[in-house]
C-alpha cells in the first residue's frame, strides 16, 4: 500500500469515520476501548528510541508462532479470518441440492482438492499425459512449443498486459523466467546459509524424482540446477526490474530473430493463438537473449528433464502425499522456517482464491459489503484527492509545467473499492470434481484463453487484479487506478466505532499510499493517461529525486538479519508510499480535528500520539528468518519494523508527538533548508544512517501462498502470466 509525500504536510480533508465492521457491535471498537490494542504496548521500551517495539513490544515479545506460518500479525490474522468465512460458504453451498453453475465449480474444485484418499490412489496417474508429452519431444522445435503451453516451464516468460506507451490497448511481451528459487541471489550469494538451502533444494529435486521412478535422480538434479543457475547469472536483479524505462524495449520479429532466434517466434506466437503479431515488447534484452542460447548450447535431454522437474514440482501439492510433503520440507521449512503445513482445507481455500476468485468473491460480498461502506470511502478518497490537489498547487519546489501535467494526472486518478462492477465468467473453464492435476492444469489454460479474448480488445477498466476476499489494495499506473477490496475494509485496519485518529492512522496512511503510487519513483513516469512519459522538467525531476535518493540510502542501511541488509532501490517506492501517506493521513486527522475540536486525551495519550499509535499497530507483524531472508533479498516491501521505525523518524509531527529529542536512538538532525529543497518539508530530516537490528519481523501484504502450484517469483505478482514460463507482464501492479 502507497503514498508520496510530493512536500510538505498536507492539508487533506477527510471526513474519515468508517463504515462498521460488518457483524461487529457499531458502537464498540473490535480493539481496545478506542480502537487499538493498549495490551500490546511496552511501556519500558522509550518511543524515541524503538516506536515499533514501544507500540507492540507486549506482542513481539509473547505472541507465538503458529507451527503452520512464517509470518504473524493483522495482517496475516485477516486473511485467516477471511479464509475461515470462505469456507463456511463453501461447505454450506456444497449441501444445497440446486446450486448455480459457478457454485458448481467452486464445490467441484474444493472437493477435488480434498479428497486426498482419491489423490493417494490415482497415484502418478494424472501426471502421466503432461510428463508423456515431454517425453514425446523430438527436437528443439517441439521444445520450445510445448514450453509456450500454459503449465510447462521455460527459460522465458511471453504473455500480454497493457502496453505502457499506449495503455488503451495490449501488447505481447518477452521476459525472463521465474526459476524454481526466489530470486537469482540464491543461486549467486556465497555462505554457508546459501549452500544449505542449495543442498535441500537439490535434496527435494531428487526426492521427487524417485517418488515418480525417474532414476539417475542425483545426476539430473545436478543437471537442473547447473542450467538454472547459468539461466539466473544472466538475469536482472529485481531492482534493474523495477525501471519501467529499461524494460520496454519493442521490437520486430527480425528483431527478435536477431536476438534470440532459437524461440522460433512467428511459430511459437502462433502456436500460443498470437498469430500474425508482428511486434513483442522485450523486458530483459540481455536475459532473453542467453536464455535462447541456452536452448541452442544444451542438449535436448537437459532441456526435458528440466520441464519433467519443473512440472513434478509445481504440481507436487496435487500430486500423492510424498510428494506435497516433499515440496513443504523444502519452500516451507528449510526456505522459509515454517515447521508444519496449513491444514488442508486452508490450501484448499487459498487455491479457490488463486484460480476462481472472483466466483468466491460474489458469494463473499453479499455478507462483506455495503452501500454506505462504499459511500463512506469514496468520500474519504474524494477528500484525499482534493488535499493533494491543494497540495501540489502550492508547492514551491515544484515548477509550473510539471504543476500542470500533476493536476491532470491527480484529476484522472480513478479509485474502486469493494468488488468489481462485473465478474469473470468462468463457465468455459473444465472442473473435475475427482481430479485436483486436472484442475489446476484447465485454471492455467482458462487464465490464457481469457488473455486471448480479450487481447484484441481495448483495455477494459473495469477489470479488476484482486478479489473482494483479497486484504491487500494495489495501485495500477497504466489505469491510474486504485483498488480496494472489500476484505481490506474492516477491523483493525477500518472501524467505524474506533477513535478518528485511529482511522486516520490505519485506513488513511492507506489510501494516502495507494494514491501516491501515482508519484511514487516509478508511478511517477505515467501520465494522466497512464502512459509511460516524462512529463517532469528537469529542474522539478532534480529536486525530486534528492529526496527519493536520501530515503534509498536510509533504508539502506538497515540490516534486519546479520550480512543481509533491505535494498533501498528496490523498496523505494513502497518505502516513498509509506511516508507519503502517513503524512497525507496525519494533515487530514488535523483538518478534521480544526471542524471538530482537539480530541481528548484518552488513556493519557493526545490525539496525535493516538494516531502515530495506531500507524504501528497497522503493521502489527513478525517473521521467521527464513521467510525474512527470502523479502530483503527479492521483495519491494520493507519489513514491518522499518515501515514504522524508518518512517516516522522523518516526520517531525511524530517527534513533537512523543517529544523525541537529540540522544534518542530514532532522533535525526533536521536537515537545513538549503540542503532539503525545500524548508516546510519533513524529509528534511531525511539522510543516510546506518541502523543494525536482527529482529525478525516483517509484512509485506499477504501471506506468501504456496498452493497455487506456482512458486512466487521476486516478490512480483504473476497475475496475467502464462505462454513461456513468464514470471510478470510489465507493468507490476503495485500492493
Amino acid at each position: 500500500m502507497v503514498s508520496f509525500r510530493l512536500t510538505g504536510a498536507l492539508l487533506l480533508g477527510a471526513a474519515f469515520l468508517a463504515a462498521p465492521a460488518l457483524g461487529a457491535d457499531p458502537a464498540k471498537p473490535r480493539y481496545g476501548s478506542w480502537g487499538v490494542d493498549e495490551t500490546l504496548i511496552d511501556r519500558s521500551v522509550k518511543p524515541g528510541d524503538d516506536f515499533f517495539g514501544y507500540a507492540l513490544g507486549a506482542w513481539l515479545r509473547e505472541a507465538p508462532f503458529p507451527s503452520d506460518k512464517s509470518r504473524i500479525g493483522y495482517n496475516y490474522d485477516l486473511p485467516d479470518e477471511t479464509e475461515r468465512e470462505v469456507r463456511r460458504m463453501v461447505e454450506d453451498a456444497a449441501k444445497q441440492p440446486a446450486q448455480p453453475a459457478f457454485v458448481r465449480q467452486i464445490v467441484d474444485y474444493y472437493s477435488a482438492w480434498m479428497d486426498e484418499a482419491g489423490i493417494e490412489k490415482a497415484g502418478l496417474a494424472p501426471a502421466r499425459p503432461y510428463l508423456s508429452r515431454i517425453a514425446a519431444v523430438h527436437d528443439k522445435k517441439a521444445l520450445v512449443l510445448l514450453m509456450s503451453e500454459p503449465g510447462f516451464a521455460a527459460p522465458i516468460g511471453i504473455g500480454v498486459g497493457a502496453d505502457v506507451k499506449d495503455p488503451t490497448r495490449y501488447a505481447v511481451y518477452a521476459q525472463q523466467a521465474r526459476l524454481g528459487l526466489p530470486t537469482r541471489d540464491y543461486y549467486l550469494l556465497a555462505g554457508a546459509k546459501y549452500d544449505s538451502i542449495r543442498k535441500a533444494y537439490r535434496d527435494y529435486l531428487v526426492r521427487i524424482q524417485e517418488l515418480a521412478g525417474i532414476g539417475d535422480a542425483g545426476a539430473r538434479a545436478d543437471r537442473y540446477i547447473a542450467l538454472e543457475t547459468a539461466l539466473a547469472k544472466e538475469q536482472w536483479t529485481p531492482e534493474r526490474r523495477r525501471d519501467p524505462v529499461a524494460t520496454y524495449n519493442p521490437m520486430t520479429l527480425a528483431q527478435l530473430a536477431a536476438l534470440a532466434p532459437q524461440f522460433d517466434w512467428p511459430a511459437t506466437l502462433a502456436h500460443m493463438g498470437l498469430a500474425g503479431q508482428t511486434r513483442v515488447i522485450v523486458g530483459e534484452p540481455s536475459a532473453v537473449a542467453a536464455a535462447g542460447k541456452a536452448v541452442a548450447d544444451l542438449p535436448l535431454e537437459a532441456w526435458k528433464e528440466f520441464l519433467t522437474i519443473r512440472f513434478l514440482s509445481d504440481n507436487a501439492q496435487f500430486l500423492p502425499k510424498g510428494f506435497d510433503d516433499a515440496r513443504f520440507a523444502f519452500y516451507g521449512k528449510a526456505l522459509n522456517d515454517t515447521p508444519a503445513q496449513a491444514d488442508r482445507w486452508k490450501r484448499g481455500i487459498r487455491l479457490l482464491d488463486a484460480n476462481l476468485g472472483e466466483a468466491v468473491g460474489q458469494l463473499y460480498i453479499k455478507n462483506h459489503w455495503t452501500p454506505e461502506t462504499e459511500r463512506l470511502v469514496d468520500e474519504m478518497i474524494e477528500d484525499l484527492r482534493a488535499a493533494y490537489a491543494d497540495k501540489i498547487n502550492h508547492a514551491a519546489w515544484m515548477d509550473e509545467p510539471t504543476r500542470k501535467e500533476a493536476l491532470a494526472k491527480l484529476a484522472s486518478f480513478d479509485p474502486r473499492v469493494g468488488h468489481p462492477v462485473k465478474y469473470v465468467d468462468y463457465a468455459p473453464m473444465k472442473v473435475s470434481r475427482t481430479n485436483a492435476l486436472a484442475n489446476a492444469m484447465a485454471a492455467r489454460r482458462f487464465k490464457w484463453d481469457l488473455d486471448l479474448k480479450r487481447f484484441p480488445k481495448p483495455i477494459d477498466r473495469s477489470l479488476w487484479e484482486m478479489n473482494p476476499q483479497t486484504v491487500n489494495a494495489y495501485y495500477d499506473p497504466t489505469l491510474n487506478q486504485v483498488t480496494f477490496p472489500a476484505a481490506q475494509l474492516q477491523p483493525p485496519f477500518f472501524d467505524a466505532a474506533a477513535d478518528p485518529a485511529v482511522n486516520y492512522g490505519e485506513t488513511g496512511a492507506t489510501i494516502g499510499h495507494e494514491m501516491g503510487h501515482g508519484f511514487d519513483d516509478e508511478g511517477r513516469q505515467f501520465d494522466a493517461q497512464g502512459r509511460l512519459r516524462d512529463w517532469w522538467t528537469k529542474a522539478s525531476a532534480d529536486r525530486y529525486n534528492v529526496h527519493a535518493e536520501a530515503l534509498a540510502k536510509q533504508f539502506d542501511a538497515y540490516e534486519p538479519i546479520p550480512g543481509v541488509h533491505i535494498k533501498g532501490h528496490l523498496t523505494l517506492g513502497e518505502n516513498l508510499g509509506d511516508l507519503g501517506g502517513l503524512e497525507a493521513a496525519y494533515a487530514a486527522y488535523r483538518r478534521y480535528v480544526a471542524r471538530h475540536g482537539e480530541p481528548a486525551v484518552i488513556g493519557g495519550m493526545t490525539g496525535d500520539q493516538r494516531f502515530f499509535l495506531a500507524y504501528a499497530h497497522s503493521w502489527q507483524g513478525k517473521a521467521r528468518e527464513g521467510a525474512l531472508r527470502s523479502q530483503l533479498l527479492s521483495n519491494p516491501h520493507s519489513p514491518e519494523q522499518y515501515r514504522v521505525n524508518g518512517i516516522v523518524r522523518n516526520m517531525d509531527e511524530w517527534y513533537r508527538a512523543f517529544g523525541v529529542k537529540p540522544g534518542d536512538k530514532l532522533y535525526r538532525r533536521p536537515r537545513s533548508a538549503s540542503t532539503s529543497g525545500d524548508p516546510t518539508s519533513p524529509q528534511r530530516r531525511l539522510g543516510p544512517q546506518r541502523v543494525k537490528n536482527t529482529a525478525p519481523f516483517t509484512r509485506w501484504g499477504p501471506s506468501l501462498r504456496w498452493d497455487d502450484g506456482l512458486y512466487p517469483s521476486a516478490g512480483i505478482s504473476s497475475r496475467g502470466k502464462i505462454g513461456v514460463g513468464a514470471s510478470r507482464v510489465v507493468p507490476a501492479k503495485r500492493a
